[in-house]
């Protein structure tokens, strides 16, 4: 209760329209719900009518101590989503946008501008009608003038932050917004040399970086980013984000290619550089990869570009530093196991794109995850080198894990089904195959170098008893068809036509042989699997001679049913 009243004593003050008054009660006021980010529901109209108030306030000659009281109070009215009516308004919003876009000058109350800022971030981000207004008003412009001033010392961290963080909030909430800065305001060259600036970046060579003052340090040994480098680091890359995601899905002309092909420069930066922290370097790169996941495919070659120097990761001639980098950024997402969808699958995606377009680091990559194949006694989804870790989100309960997971293998092996199997074996590669209709063999579309396949002395002595299905030598297995007369083989066979028929009956009258093989391959154990296997080359036999057989399907219907 003593609130309430502490606020309505407020109130009268404020209605007298004095300054010093005001700016006693508002202090007062500030100071006590500085940390409050709940409010009770009864107070909504007081809350509302003192935001009523203080924007009176506002509109008129203020002294900076008095401007400074208002909109702090502002911010805190703004956090309550309910309490807002007062501020969503074009002339509130107008005004609370003059003071936060004021321009450089030696008397800058930057104090003010945060708070107006502030102010402006909480209405976006807990009301539609106030995002409307945003756009109306083309506050981006304000705030892309200000960024353009990357290199003046005048504005402090918090004015830089906050700007960036209104970036990031109107084009992660205005699709026109977004579409404005990346094109009529040039967001990737502006957010790119914003980035640039923040990280403290030289250019020793064309699409070559080094931290200004280091040039010649190995990226081992950098001391890492600041935290407030690394903050808004992080607010540019969201931003940069935002603007790109359809960068893939449309082409690029030559100029815009050259601008992100110099953004992908600073990102390979980003990428080799490390914050204050552990947790937070881990962060700082997963908006990095996010990012360059956006990036148009042929850049992505400015990840091998830098010269290879002393320390320094060498394949084929080329530097795979930040290659090699990406790679054990997805090695530890995947160990982790926590929210794989989210944190595996951008950089998972990135190394598959990067090994399909890129030769060198495909054959990086595929001698890091499927080297020379040497164990045959175990199952390929068995054990602890990376290779397992991926065959065994081949059968992950997520569509969308299970499939990236197998495309990256599949690019790997050149989009070569044996080569594929060898590695994974049939039963995981079952599902890549049967959707893209490769389960009788070939390779898919692709263009990948003829080079040829080099086999183990372990491989290729194993080979021969190799069970495919599995991927690894088993045991011999005695028949289970032994002993069984002509008659009993002939009444095995029949119960598996029929499952076949029921089937067949579910989708449609046409069967692949090969796919219902591999179906019934997964749900039946293995000594089971081995009747199974044994059957099924017995009823080829009688395919032939009983049944209609054509083009690798046979087709079950009443008709020819005996």
């Amino acid at each position: 209760m003593a609130v309430k009243m502490d606020l309505n004593a407020i109130l009268e003050q404020m209605e007298t329209g004095e300054q010093d008054s005001a700016l006693a009660a508002l202090q007062s006021y500030n100071k006590e719900m500085n940390q409050c980010f709940t409010f009770s529901k009864e107070e909504e109209q007081d809350r509302e009518h003192l935001g009523e108030l203080v924007l009176r306030f506002l509109n008129r000659e203020l002294q900076p101590s008095c401007q400074l009281a208002c909109l702090e109070t502002v911010r805190i009215l703004s956090r309550d989503k309910d309490c807002l009516t007062p501020f969503i308004s074009h002339s509130a919003m107008s005004s609370l946008a003059h003071y936060a876009a004021s321009h450089p000058s030696e008397n800058a109350d930057q104090e003010v501008i945060v708070e107006g800022l502030k102010s402006i971030c909480n209405i976006l981000l807990h009301n539609e009608r106030g995002q409307v207004v945003a756009a109306d008003l083309q506050l981006i412009k304000g705030v892309a003038e200000r960024l353009k001033q990357c290199h003046d010392p005048t504005w402090n961290h918090e004015v830089r932050f906050f700007d960036l963080r209104l970036t990031f909030l109107l084009t992660a909430l205005r699709v026109d917004t977004r579409a404005q800065l990346a094109q009529e305001l040039h967001g990737i060259s502006l957010l790119g040399n914003q980035l640039d600036a923040t990280l403290g970046l030289c250019w020793p060579d064309t699409l070559e970086t080094a931290r200004a003052g280091l040039e010649g340090v190995p990226p081992e040994e950098l001391p890492p980013l600041s935290r407030q480098q690394t903050e808004l680091a992080m607010e540019i890359l969201k931003i940069l984000f935002n603007i790109t995601f359809d960068t893939t899905r449309r082409k690029v002309d030559e100029e815009e290619a050259a601008e992100y092909r110099h953004l992908g420069a600073i990102l390979r930066h980003c990428l080799m550089s490390h914050a204050d922290g552990e947790e937070r370097t881990e962060e700082f790169h997963s908006h990095t990869v996010n990012l360059l996941s956006n990036l148009p495919l042929p850049c992505l070659d400015v990840l091998l570009i830098p010269k290879v120097q002393q320390g320094s990761i060498e394949y084929m001639g080329v530097n795979m530093d930040a290659v090699n980098m990406l790679l054990e950024f997805m090695e530890k997402k995947l160990d982790r196991g926590h929210k794989l969808k989210e944190t595996l699958l951008p950089s998972l995606n990135l190394l598959t794109e990067s090994a399909r377009i890129h030769r060198e680091t495909r054959k990086f990559l595929r001698l890091k995850v499927l080297p020379p194949l040497r164990d045959v006694k175990n199952r390929p989804e068995v054990g602890n080198a990376l290779r397992n870790k991926l065959v065994r989100l081949m059968t992950h309960i997520d569509t969308d894990v299970k499939d990236c997971a197998a495309e990256f293998l599949f690019v790997l092996c050149k989009e070569s089904v044996p080569r594929f199997i060898k590695y994974t074996g049939y039963g995981n590669a079952a599902g890549l195959l049967a959707a893209r209709g490769l389960l009788r063999g070939g390779r898919d579309s692709g263009i990948y170098s003829e080079d040829e396949e080099s086999e183990t002395e372990e491989y290729r002595e194993a080979k021969a008893h190799i069970n495919p299905i599995t991927g690894v030598v088993e045991e011999e297995q005695p028949n289970p068809m032994e002993g069984m007369t002509e008659e009993q083989k002939e009444i095995e066979a029949m119960k598996l036509v029929n499952m076949f028929d029921k089937l067949s009956s579910l989708k449609s009258s046409t069967v692949h042989c090969v796919s219902l093989f591999i179906y019934f391959k997964t749900v039946i154990f293995h000594n089971r699997y081995i009747v199974i296997t044994a059957i099924f080359k017995y009823i080829i036999d009688l395919i032939y001679s009983k049944y209609f057989f054509c083009s690798s399907q046979f087709i079950i219907t009443d008709n020819c049913k005996e």
